[in-house]
């Protein structure tokens, strides 16, 4: 596991917490999914950059 996979992968989990955070907020729905798929795709990023996969 490398630097840039790992930081991806706390970025992502860091947004995930957000998501949580601003669905108790009661948040528009419309920011929440923007919130969920930047997470999604930078927890994906990080997944795919460890080397597992080589």
């Amino acid at each position: 596991m490398n630097g840039t996979s790992t930081a991806l992968i706390l970025v992502g989990l860091f947004l995930a917490g957000g998501i949580y955070s601003f669905a108790k907020q009661q948040m528009p729905k419309g920011l929440i999914v923007l919130l969920s798929i930047g997470a999604g795709m930078c927890l994906l990023a990080g997944v795919l950059r460890l080397e597992v996969w080589s």
